[in-house]
């Protein structure tokens, strides 16, 4: 947090701590103090990500109930310490996949990289339309609850954004199929956390796909990868497929001015590669990297 500060960052994204078994606590207790430690430091907390763990509800079984209830407790909190973006995504039992987490980049620097050949076939365990179901429940519960609170959602695409990852369906894979997601909903308080190297593995054009879903964007992963959904490699943030600069100037057009974090940095030398994607040194030079963008991005607005 101190080098994030003396490089000029004074808003903060917040993952709440873990416990020893994995699980994260969403007590009102717990929250608070995590979001007072981040405030001491000198940041503003704009995003809670992810949600804690609500696996019944995208599985669809029994106790999902119990789940949302406890989410909806954690919007309470979270209206009441003025934190306004609660991320999550929706790929349930798996999160985001890669099936290696050393690859070399750029002047051997390490990356993550996904190859769907890798993977062992499975059998079917949950089906897109079951997806879909859970995640209509899951909207028609949460949405109008995070709404009375002021509480924006911000909907992680699918990563990586193919049909099935080790057996389990995952919708959340296409445009088309976000703007289905956004639709079920006309409340501000469905929305976007536009993931770049998400859709920059759909094979979409990026800086068109951000003026697509404007109107809901609430947050964003600024990252890139080289590759599509089958196989891919995740890069450092000038040098993948996508234009950054147009991106960049894309919110800017769009009149964006909510919370953009980088995510997913290569691990550069003198770092162990214990947390893949997610080192310091990394960050730091994405962090410069898209400060300059957006200032001048920002410049030719004007």
């Amino acid at each position: 947090m101190r080098l994030l500060r003396q490089c000029g960052v004074d808003h903060a994204v917040l993952r709440l701590p873990e416990r020893e078994d994995g699980t994260m606590p969403d007590d009102p207790a717990a929250v608070t103090a995590a979001v007072r430690e981040v405030r001491e430091a000198g940041f503003s907390v704009e995003v809670i990500e992810p949600l804690p763990p609500f696996e019944r509800v995208k599985q669809g079984l029994p106790g999902r109930d119990e789940e949302i209830e406890r989410i909806h407790g954690l919007i309470r909190t979270m209206s009441e310490l003025g934190v306004p973006v609660l991320c999550h995504n929706f790929m349930a039992m798996h999160g985001w996949g890669r099936t290696r987490w050393a690859e070399r980049g750029r002047g051997g620097a390490l990356v993550t990289g996904f190859d769907v050949d890798d993977l062992e076939e499975q059998e079917e365990l949950i089906s897109a339309e079951q997806m879909w179901a859970n995640y209509e429940y899951f909207v028609c519960a949460v949405v109008p609850v995070a709404e009375q609170y002021g509480i924006q959602l911000a909907l992680h695409p699918d990563d990586p954004p193919i049909a099935s990852y080790r057996g389990v369906a995952r919708i959340m894979t296409t445009p088309d199929a976000i703007e289905r997601a956004m639709n079920l909903s006309d409340s501000p308080a469905q929305g976007l956390a536009f993931c770049q190297g998400t859709f920059s593995t759909m094979g979409v054009d990026v800086p068109s796909t951000i003026h697509r879903f404007a109107d809901r964007i609430r947050f964003v992963h600024f990252r890139d990868v080289i590759g599509e959904p089958n196989r891919f490699t995740e890069t450092f943030h000038d040098e993948g497929q996508t234009d950054m600069a147009k991106a960049m100037a894309a919110y800017v057009e769009i009149g964006f001015d909510g919370p953009m974090r980088s995510d997913h940095v290569p691990t550069l030398d003198g770092e162990d590669n214990t947390h893949p994607g997610y080192e310091t040194l990394g960050r730091l030079n994405a962090v410069g990297y898209m400060r300059g963008l957006w200032e001048s991005a920002v410049s030719a607005r004007a």
